[in-house]
């Protein structure tokens, strides 16, 4: 919840990420701050200590969500934006794949179980996906949309 509930800019670009990115209530965007706010405070936190085996540990985490380059450092993770983050999401992932036409029907696709990754059904359109998963991404194969039984 922000502390200046009726803060003018806050809420024109929150109401423009939820359309943007086809989400459903602006806790969503709320949560995900959150967990930008998180990695931004560790990586505060290991640039104050310089603690080389942490900040790898981070790293590599980020880069394997697909949120930082190979050859990042901690500058980079401070400069992560929410829209980086929100691009990581399934369901915008399922929309700039092509798999459905609008992003918020690939909201629905993926809540009505027809959207599997890495050949298991999921239901969550806030899920992050990471690079390596991002190929896997499909048509459930029970699902009616493919022809198959549920």
């Amino acid at each position: 919840m922000p502390l200046k509930p009726w803060d003018k800019t806050r809420i024109d670009s929150e109401k423009k990420l939820a359309q943007d990115y086809g989400l459903r209530r602006k806790s969503e965007i709320w949560k995900m701050q959150s967990v930008l706010r998180n990695y931004r405070r560790i990586a505060r936190g290991l640039a104050a200590n310089t603690d080389k085996e942490r900040e790898k540990i981070l790293l590599d985490k980020l880069f394997k969500i697909g949120l930082v380059g190979s050859d990042a450092n901690l500058d980079d993770v401070l400069a992560l934006t929410i829209e980086k983050l929100l691009d990581r999401r399934l369901q915008t992932i399922v929309f700039k794949k092509g798999i459905s036409n609008t992003i918020k029907q690939s909201r629905q696709m993926i809540v009505h179980g027809h959207i599997a990754v890495d050949g298991r059904k999921t239901k969550w359109p806030s899920a992050i996906i990471p690079l390596a998963d991002e190929g896997k991404i499909s048509v459930y194969m029970g699902s009616k949309m493919n022809g198959g039984k549920q």
